[in-house]
């Protein structure tokens, strides 16, 4: 019958998810934003962000000009925002209070992947998003 299979479907479907257990609290949660903020950030390593951001709108300027009709629009200087705040998270995980260039190569395709926008040439040569962000990093100058 019709409402016996909906009742069924009911008890599948999850409406009665069970409580989740707490393992933070809000202040938890506000307490490690500010540590993370405070996580050091050496300006070669700021210079390294910008560069690898800058590079997917201008990869002539980086050797990369191969990418130039590849890519329709590059990552925005949001992008590096969110790439250091992603590193300095990647450095606290890791229980470093400062960033190496390890932890951008670590969070950039994560951070960049949904910023750039391939042209229809890269997706006929079937290049992806992940192939400019590996050769972007495997040519930006590491400090």
């Amino acid at each position: 019958k019709k409402d016996e299979e909906q009742l069924i479907l009911r008890q599948n479907i999850g409406k009665n998810y069970p409580e989740p257990n707490k393992v933070l609290k809000p202040q938890d949660i506000l307490e490690a934003r500010k540590v993370v903020k405070d996580v050091y950030m050496d300006e070669k390593i700021e210079k390294y962000i910008v560069d690898i951001v800058f590079a997917t709108r201008f990869p002539d300027q980086y050797g990369l000009a191969k990418f130039k009709n590849l890519i329709n629009f590059g990552a925005s200087p949001r992008a590096s925002i969110s790439m250091a705040i992603a590193a300095k998270a990647y450095a606290f995980i890791r229980r470093r209070g400062y960033v190496i260039p390890e932890d951008i190569r670590a969070v950039a395709r994560d951070v960049m992947r949904h910023r750039i926008g391939l042209s229809y040439e890269a997706e006929a040569e079937n290049i992806t998003v992940e192939d400019i962000i590996t050769e972007i990093l495997n040519t930006v100058e590491v400090p």
